[in-house]
């Protein structure tokens, strides 16, 4: 299985790939988006700005949400969750749009939130098979999904809940790091494979 890993200037690419690796699948860190969606998953990683990501990824929007739209299944971290939305309070531009929403400043007096925290309220399979109950996160911005049964998990940092992860179809975006989050983690990962393999 083919997994690539778009690289739009973001952070955190390598350790993202070694989990893939890890899970059985051939990881491709890709540059050209056109190239990523010949891929049977893609992953959008986390550790960046939205304006500047969203800049790199605009000529080639269209066709990234047409693909996603399609059924490629993706998983979005962190920033890449956040690219899933329409728009965003850290910056200008349009994200993907496959989850209709927006994101926003975390409510905390602490921001960033860096570090591990508990999941909450998870209703989706990815979580049970990986046993995923705690995840470690780093992040100022969170998502806000106009439909608010595209949660498939919550988080509370500082007393600010918000969404931990939400899903469209084949299209998974997590605000926390699976591939930073201990061997369940890694699981989730395995876990988001094995559902697109099938």
């Amino acid at each position: 299985m083919r997994v690539a890993i778009l690289d739009y200037g973001a952070g955190n690419l390598h350790s993202l790939a070694k989990a893939v690796n890890a899970a059985g699948a051939e990881a491709r860190i890709e540059s050209d988006p056109s190239a990523a969606l010949r891929a049977d998953a893609l992953m959008l990683p986390g550790v960046g700005a939205f304006a500047s990501a969203v800049q790199v990824i605009a000529p080639h929007r269209d066709e990234l949400t047409a693909a996603l739209r399609a059924g490629l299944p993706c998983l979005g971290i962190c920033l890449g969750m956040q690219l899933l939305f329409d728009t965003s309070e850290e910056g200008p531009g349009s994200g993907l749009g496959i989850i209709p929403g927006h994101v926003r400043k975390l409510r905390a007096k602490r921001v960033p939130q860096i570090g591990w925290n508990s999941i909450e309220e998870a209703s989706d399979s990815l979580f049970e098979v990986a046993s995923l109950s705690t995840a470690y996160f780093a992040n100022s911005y969170v998502c806000e999904p106009e439909d608010s049964t595209a949660a498939i998990a919550w988080a509370t940092h500082d007393g600010d809940r918000f969404v931990a992860a939400a899903r469209s179809g084949h299209v998974v975006g997590v605000q926390f790091h699976p591939e930073k989050s201990s061997a369940a983690g890694c699981d989730f990962i395995s876990a988001f494979l094995d559902g697109a393999r099938r």
